[in-house]
């Protein structure tokens, strides 16, 4: 692990937290993946729908119910990021390179064998470990208009996305971000978890915790000026919503708070040009603060990294891409921290009309969320599909 942004220039190094998942505690999450996986295949009504979107009310009701079952020390290493960095790895579920199967083309072929009997074993197994870690962490989430609706994404490289700016390009850098930073339902808790990386693909990460900028930039960011934009994996149609300005970082405590910030931050999506010469030069002193205090890991099969998306914004390095069967391989959970709140505004905004699919209820009130409007609040469990259409065709992370 070092800190360099990629074909930009090189960073000195920085520490990022690591936790140790006990080798018992990592195979007790296989093991309850794999019941879990062996209970649903016997249901008589069980359905592709079911795999490709994870959102059955019954998979979800036995998730929910046997999430307990796991030690603490699953529990304890899921825990957001403890540190400044506002990033954690996590090492790790026992994986093996020949189980996980040839790395898929696009995201939505990983759907497909996912809900295919004969391919499905692993793939569908190890969605079911991702929602036990994520559920043991929080509230995961998906959004319906991204990679069809599905509580567990897959980051692949993508024929015909290599210089966009989404989690199926390779080989364009892609750009520090905070994850659907458009949106007030936006994760608190990113979580990613490596099944293959044989070129040793590096995953950035950059804390606005440990940037230094002076109390006139940081009053300059602070000040709703641009909206961020929906990405590409949302397709078209944000044109029919209002886009509101957005504050790019702030803190509850005070504007030269650097140890309480948190940022909203996506460069590729944010229409720059439409600021002051004053608010540029602020916005590229955070994006070259960013760049200094980043750090590049390369996560190995089993790894997870937790990304607090209040916190952290992250990126990968560029790779080519061989579309073989044997490129990178992600799998990314959004969760929901419900004990987190945000700024109160944000309950304003109109997330251009994407909406989240969030079938965990809280523990309080099962249908609130904090701050949210429930008409951009989905909190039952529902069926989508996977077919191609003008939101969600690629993916970003």
């Amino acid at each position: 692990m070092k800190g360099v942004l990629s074909e930009r220039k090189t960073l000195h190094p920085l520490d990022i937290e690591r936790r140790e998942l006990p080798t018992s505690a990592g195979h007790a999450v296989r093991t309850l993946a794999r019941e879990i996986c062996t209970t649903v295949d016997s249901w008589p009504d069980s359905t592709a729908d079911l795999a490709r979107t994870l959102t059955d009310p019954a998979l979800l009701e036995q998730i929910d119910a046997r999430v307990g079952e796991l030690p603490d020390a699953v529990r304890v290493a899921v825990r957001p990021p403890a540190t400044a960095a506002g990033a954690t790895i996590v090492g790790k579920l026992p994986l093996s390179d020949a189980e996980c199967g040839p790395t898929p083309p696009s995201w939505v072929e990983a759907a497909r064998w996912s809900g295919e009997t004969d391919c499905r074993a692993i793939s569908f197994e190890l969605d079911i470990a991702m929602l036990l870690l994520a559920r043991s962490a929080g509230e995961p989430f998906g959004w319906q208009g991204q990679q069809g609706g599905r509580l567990v994404n897959n980051i692949v490289p993508s024929p015909g996305h290599e210089h966009e700016q989404s989690g199926a390009s390779s080989r364009t850098l892609l750009s520090p971000h905070t994850e659907d930073a458009f949106h007030p339902d936006r994760a608190n808790l990113l979580m990613l978890a490596c099944l293959r990386n044989p070129d040793g693909v590096g995953t950035t990460v950059s804390s606005v915790r440990r940037t230094e900028l002076s109390d006139d930039e940081r009053r300059l960011l602070g000040t709703p000026t641009l909206p961020i934009l929906p990405d590409v994996s949302y397709g078209t149609g944000h044109e029919r919503y209002s886009a509101l300005p957005l504050p790019t970082l702030w803190s509850a405590e005070s504007v030269d708070d650097t140890a309480n910030s948190t940022l909203r931050y996506d460069p590729a999506y944010t229409p720059l040009d439409d600021a002051d010469t004053e608010f540029r030069l602020a916005y590229a002193r955070l994006t070259a603060e960013l760049e200094r205090v980043c750090i590049t890991t390369a996560l190995t099969p089993g790894e997870l990294l937790l990304v607090d998306n209040d916190v952290a914004v992250h990126g990968r390095v560029p790779f080519s891409a061989r579309y073989d069967g044997t490129d990178r391989w992600l799998k990314r959970v959004n969760v929901r921290l419900p004990e987190r709140r945000r700024r109160a505004a944000e309950a304003d905004e109109n997330g251009y009309g994407q909406r989240i699919v969030a079938p965990f209820r809280a523990a309080g009130n099962p249908l609130a969320i904090d701050g949210v409007p429930a008409r951009i609040t989905t909190r039952t469990a529902v069926r989508l599909d996977t077919t191609q259409h003008d939101r969600g065709t690629v993916e970003h992370s």
